[in-house]
């Protein structure tokens, strides 16, 4: 699938860290020359990566950073709902020396229909690390 939008180098991260989307994000979804990735270094890292990936309507990225075991075939990502905003709420472990890692999170989302309709989902997802690389694996809790 091909990503909905194309993101300036000047754009502030979707993930709301603050930084600008080159400096922060991009550097995991976009392959390189060569056509490596850099990994997130921390299971909030992947997080919010992710959280740009949805929000820039990146599929490809979303199932390569999905763990082997509950990792669907495909993915389909509703094109009404606009990814705007992240908290992290939480995390436990997940750190560069850990080898699993729980973030909990509020994705906040709008209609791209109807911008005033918005809603959001709250989960706590669990993330492992596979050598170099940390992975989702699945919701823990979700509402």
């Amino acid at each position: 699938m091909v990503p909905r939008t194309d993101p300036s180098a000047a754009m502030r991260c979707p993930c709301q860290s603050g930084e600008l989307f080159e400096s922060c994000c991009a550097k995991y979804l976009e392959s390189t020359a060569g056509g490596q990735r850099s990994f997130p270094p921390t299971a909030e890292a992947l997080m919010r990566s992710r959280f740009s990936a949805f929000a820039l309507g990146d599929a490809g990225y979303l199932l390569h950073t999905w763990h082997p075991s509950t990792r669907p075939e495909s993915l389909e990502l509703d094109p009404d709902q606009q990814w705007y905003l992240l908290e992290i709420l939480s995390t436990r472990q997940g750190g560069y020396f850990d080898q699993e890692g729980v973030v909990t999170f509020r994705a906040h989302y709008r209609s791209a229909a109807n911008r005033k309709i918005k809603d959001s989902l709250t989960e706590t997802s669990s993330f492992v690390r596979d050598g170099k690389q940390w992975l989702y694996v699945d919701a823990l809790e979700f509402h």
